[in-house]
């Protein structure tokens, strides 16, 4: 092999972030590679969908028992990337506004997948907004990308998959009764996240409580206007072993919500107040962590910058879900390794899920040893 064939291959691998294990990498790299410029071209393609919830899903501003989704898929030279645009009511997006974005995008006229950046950021480019579709784009990459390497994406990253965190199961807003039977039907999760922000939160506290004692997280989803009645709740809730508040205020209410993080005794985490890579450094000293979801943030490529971004400036960091089915689960499920809290029930939530990926064993994410984001058709 010539000097600068192995510089070549060297440099290839080291972009993709693995090595050079058994000689698979090298192959996979040299024979995707070394297409550029015969022709090979990527081709796009997508349906819509809708998820059923098996329970109407309640939150403080709303309530659902479906969410529409555009499943895309990108292939190259053989090989099919599994992507998806999931999207509840809250983000604006439709299967409507999906489509229309998704028919701009022309991925033919690259001919290396590898190039994510460019790829990634000239989708972005199209159009502003549109968070849900260009995730689509970005999981289905990402999964094409591994599965040409023969590499789950947790591997390539240099993440140890052992190390992922316990997800939560989500208990929406409901009668005391139905709440009682949601806990003791989650008996399998170590943590429960538990929607907020109407006048009945403390009653939803208490019917958990008298029936597990496990660990709670809340999402009160904007619903506390006022920081004093806020800080007041987040007390008593400490009382009760709830281990972090997810945004307790409006996303507006910048000052009221720098107020409560300083005084609250428990971190308060930004959800809907952090969208994007943009808003992580502004967060900081507004909340005490932030919940990235690949739906709001465009996809894996910007969630992993978001929590490099996070732990330099030493926040907490959750990665989340909306309804989705085990294609955008199992993608995100892959950064886990890298985070403190993980709520990632998206697909349990579903009754018509359309893929099988990453499972949860006795709580615990557990991601599988399948290359790309490891989510396969059902």
């Amino acid at each position: 092999m010539s000097p600068t064939r192995r510089n070549f291959l060297k440099t290839a691998a080291a972009i993709a972030g693995t090595s050079f294990v058994g000689g698979t990498a090298v192959r996979t790299v040299a024979r995707t590679l070394s297409s550029k410029g015969t022709g090979s071209a990527m081709k796009l393609s997508y349906r819509p969908y809708t998820l059923e919830l098996k329970h109407v899903f309640t939150i403080a501003t709303s309530s659902r028992t479906t969410t529409p989704v555009v499943l895309t898929e990108i292939e190259y030279e053989g090989v099919t990337g599994y992507g998806e645009a999931s999207m509840p009511p809250y983000l604006g997006e439709s299967h409507e506004s999906v489509q229309a974005f998704l028919s701009k995008v022309d991925l033919g006229k690259y001919k290396n997948p590898f190039e994510l950046e460019s790829i990634l950021s000239d989708v972005d480019a199209i159009a502003p907004g549109n968070p849900a579709a260009k995730a689509s784009v970005d999981i289905a990459l990402h999964d094409l990308v591994g599965k040409l390497m023969h590499q789950p994406w947790y591997n390539i990253w240099g993440f140890d998959k052992n190390r992922t965190p316990n997800t939560s199961f989500t208990i929406g807003i409901d009668t005391p009764d139905v709440v009682r039977q949601k806990t003791k039907e989650a008996s399998e999760f170590k943590i429960l996240k538990v929607k907020l922000g109407r006048d009945t939160d403390k009653e939803m506290i208490e019917a958990i409580r008298s029936v597990s004692d496990r660990p709670i997280c809340i999402d009160a989803n904007q619903g506390w206007t006022k920081k004093e009645m806020a800080l007041e709740m987040i007390h008593w809730l400490n009382e009760r072993n709830v281990i972090f508040a997810e945004q307790p205020m409006p996303k507006t209410q910048v000052d009221d919500l720098a107020w409560l993080t300083e005084r609250s005794p428990m971190p308060v985490i930004g959800d809907e107040g952090v969208q994007r890579l943009s808003d992580v450094y502004k967060a900081h000293g507004v909340y005490s962590g932030i919940n990235i979801k690949l739906m709001k943030c465009t996809g894996m490529r910007e969630a992993h910058k978001m929590i490099i971004l996070a732990r330099a400036l030493k926040m907490k960091v959750m990665i989340g879900c909306m309804t989705e089915t085990s294609c955008a689960i199992s993608a995100a499920s892959h950064l886990s390794p890298m985070v403190d809290w993980a709520d990632l029930d998206g697909a349990l939530l579903i009754k018509n899920d359309v893929y099988s990926g990453t499972t949860v064993i006795d709580g615990k994410v557990t991601l599988s040893d399948r290359p790309g984001i490891g989510a396969i058709k059902l």
